[in-house]
């Protein structure tokens, strides 16, 4: 086993970081899920269809640029969970509190 691969090992059997990675991908299914709820994609379906290809990449470019994050941050509150760069304290105090305590 050469030198990174143990690193990488070392990495990932740390309990906190297989909690932040399970943390991270959940969190960013969510937010898959949302930007794929507020994109208008029935009105880009309709420009495609009916071959209005400069409109189409006109609101495709606008969307990139839509408040994603704001929607998000609001989502986050209204479910009380923690937003983003605000999240990591909460597994480091899990890791303290509960990991550490075991086995």
């Amino acid at each position: 086993m050469s030198s990174v691969d143990k690193v990488a090992l070392d990495y990932f059997d740390a309990s906190i970081n297989r909690i932040s990675a399970w943390v991270v991908g959940f969190r960013n299914f969510q937010k898959a899920l949302l930007n794929a709820l507020l994109t208008p994609n029935e009105t880009l379906k309709q420009l495609q269809d009916e071959g209005r290809m400069t409109e189409l990449m006109v609101k495709q470019e606008e969307i990139k640029t839509l408040p994603f994050g704001d929607v998000w941050a609001e989502y986050c509150e209204e479910c009380g969970a923690p937003k983003d760069g605000t999240w990591f304290g909460e597994i480091e105090k899990y890791e303290e509190t509960v990991l550490t305590k075991r086995v």
